[in-house]
This record gives structure tokens, C-alpha cells and sequence, in this order.
């Protein structure tokens, strides 16, 4: 027997009537929900957040922006570090903030100092994480601009590892903003485009670019295209997604990891 979808307001109010410990449908008894469900609803509220708060849009797009600029500045290690930590603590403030909001809001239906305060206090950490961003890219980015153009191809030449995770990390900034504007699935089950595909094929044309020229290259390419393209099949075959949304996916994945390789590489 299915269980049948609830809606993001009717799963929040079931878990309050039935504690964190499980869940109650009805007519189905309690269970609890697997670790998949919970992966699942934890990417459905960044969705969600998305859709429906404008700072978050900016935060996301100002993150991919970031991202794109420190791949061209061929920015180190330790610099990237930084980067991926002010961009996680900005994005993860400002979906605390959201979820305060939301919550004060379904607590009270008239004005309070106190619910104002911690609306406002709840801001004021999407407003420090926000400023610590800033003053992180200007000290990774600062040195980085005064450097000639015609040395930083040498530099992301020797890291591949490097390209490879920022381009698997772009296809998936690419994949979840597209399922926000669409609005059409959930985020690990049908919906465009499918985003096991687009991972599949970033995986594939990311390590035949890495491989160097040798008799070896075509057979691992094919083997890696095979497993990409058996993952894309799968999701057809089990009805989770349509061939459209597969084929979407995969020549997102590759095309965005082609571009990344093809120019910085």
C-alpha cells in the first residue's frame, strides 16, 4: 500500500500532534520515517526556502557567483576552505531566520515586542554571517585580482581534483535552483531535471577529462558513460522521472563539467 504524499504544512503539523519520534498516518500507525524520507524533506525545505524568500535567491545566486569567481582566480585550498564555510554559515542563517519566522508566525496572530525582538535578532545572524562573507571573499579575492591572468591556467592545470569538485558542485547548485523555478517533483524523486543523471554524467566527463592521453582513456570513458548512462536508465525504468527530464539532466551534467574543463583546465 502507497503512503500517500502530505504537504510540507501537513507533515509539520502531524510531527507537532505526534512528537519527533515518529510519524502517524493515517489509517498506516506509527512509523518512523527513513533516513532517505528525512534526506529527502531536508532538501524539499532548502526548496522550499527558495521558492519562497527573496534573500535566499540572492544568497544562492551570490554563492554560485563566488564559486565560478574562485575557480577563475584559481583560488588554494585552504582559500576554497573559507569560502565553502561563509557560504554554508550564510545560506544556514538565513534558513534559521526563516524558520524563526515561520514559526513565530504560526504562534501568534498579533503584534508582540518579544516575537518582534527575536525576528529581529534572528536577522541580526544572517546579517553577521553575511558580513563575515564579505570580508572572507575580499581577503581570498584581493590578492588574488592583482595577479596576471596568463598564470592562473598553470595553476588550475595541476589540480584536477579541484575542478572536478567545484564543477560536481555547480551541476548541483544547477540541479536545485532549476527544481525550485520548475516546481515540479521533489527534490530525489522526479521533477526537472533529473538530478542523479546530471551527477552521473558530470562523473563521466569529469574523469575523461582527467585522464591523460593513453591506450587506456577510451575503455575507462566508455565504462564511466556506461555506469552514467545505466543510473539515467534506471530512473526511467522505475517511472521516477520521464526521458526528457533524464536526458535534461544528463547533458546538463556534461555540458556544465565540459565548460569547467574546457576553460580552466
Amino acid at each position: 500500500m502507497s503512503v500517500p504524499r502530505l504537504s510540507l504544512r501537513e507533515r509539520i503539523a502531524r510531527r507537532a500532534g505526534n512528537g519527533a519520534g515518529g510519524d502517524l498516518l493515517p489509517g498506516h500507525g506509527r512509523r518512523r520515517i527513513s533516513i532517505l524520507e528525512s534526506f529527502n524533506y531536508a532538501v524539499e525545505g532548502i526548496i522550499h526556502v527558495l521558492r519562497t524568500h527573496r534573500n535566499m535567491r540572492l544568497h544562492f545566486a551570490a554563492a554560485f557567483l563566488v564559486l565560478v569567481l574562485a575557480l577563475a582566480l584559481g583560488v588554494d585550498r585552504l582559500e576554497l576552505v573559507a569560502l565553502l564555510l561563509s557560504i554554508a554559515f550564510v545560506l544556514v542563517a538565513e534558513m534559521i531566520n526563516s524558520a524563526i519566522e515561520a514559526a513565530i508566525d504560526v504562534a501568534t496572530s498579533s503584534f508582540d515586542p518579544l516575537a518582534k525582538l527575536a525576528k529581529d535578532i534572528a536577522a541580526g545572524a544572517v546579517l553577521i554571517a553575511s558580513v563575515n562573507a564579505v570580508a572572507v571573499g575580499y581577503l581570498v579575492f584581493s590578492g588574488q585580482v592583482g595577479e596576471s591572468t596568463s598564470n592562473f591556467l598553470e595553476r588550475l592545470r595541476d589540480a584536477p581534483a579541484k575542478l572536478t569538485i567545484i564543477a560536481l558542485i555547480l551541476v548541483i547548485f544547477l540541479v536545485i535552483a532549476t527544481k525550485a523555478l520548475t516546481g515540479r517533483g521533489t527534490p530525489l524523486r522526479g521533477g526537472l531535471p533529473s538530478g542523479h543523471a546530471a551527477v552521473a554524467f558530470a562523473a563521466w566527463m569529469a574523469v575523461t577529462q582527467i585522464l591523460g592521453p593513453s591506450e587506456h582513456r577510451f575503455l575507462v570513458s566508455t565504462i564511466m558513460f556506461a555506469v552514467a548512462a545505466l543510473v539515467a536508465h534506471t530512473r526511467i525504468e522505475t517511472g521516477i522521472h520521464s526521458t526528457l527530464e533524464v536526458v535534461y539532466g544528463g547533458l546538463l551534467g556534461s555540458v556544465v563539467t565540459l565548460a569547467v574543463f574546457q576553460l580552466f583546465f
